[in-house]
């Protein structure tokens, strides 16, 4: 399998509707969220409050997102979708380390997209002191982690 097809393989499957997943997300979310909400004033504009509130945000609307119906029952009979929505076809978790990983790379994913966001409020009010090239590189040493781990654990062949 090439690496292309490894990598759309990866991210149709963080697509799904995977209810069990989206409740992680969304627990992590809160406690990343919280760690910025609880931080004193003085201190929310400091590197890890803002690492959490960034990746805290993205869990939150993975989560969000993983909750979506997807297309997967259009054109089926009423009979096929009861039969896929029966409790021995619903989705588990996946390994832990591979979720471990998927989690690592979402949350590092918040830093990365809203770095470059928080250089932008730096530019335009001079007044700011966000330290947003060190969230910018916490999330992408994050994912870039993140992808290792899944892709280190996944090449393995699963146990018997």
């Amino acid at each position: 399998m090439t690496l292309r097809e490894r990598a759309f393989e990866d991210l149709a499957a963080d697509l799904e509707y995977h209810p069990r997943r989206a409740a992680v997300y969304l627990a992590l979310a809160t406690v990343a969220l919280s760690v910025w909400i609880c931080s004193t004033p003085e201190k929310k504009a400091d590197a890890l409050p803002l690492v959490c509130a960034c990746g805290g945000l993205a869990l939150l609307l993975k989560g969000v997102f993983l909750l979506r119906r997807s297309s997967e029952g259009l054109g089926l009979t009423q009979r096929e979708l009861d039969q896929l929505s029966a409790p021995s076809n619903r989705k588990g978790l996946p390994p832990m380390s591979i979720l471990l990983a998927q989690l690592m790379q979402d949350f590092g994913t918040g830093g990365l997209l809203l770095g470059p966001v928080l250089h932008a409020f730096k530019s335009i009010n001079d007044a700011l002191e966000l330290p947003s090239f060190y969230i910018f590189a916490s999330g992408a040493l994050l994912v870039t982690i993140g992808w290792l781990i899944r892709h280190a654990v996944g090449s393995f062949p699963p146990p018997k």
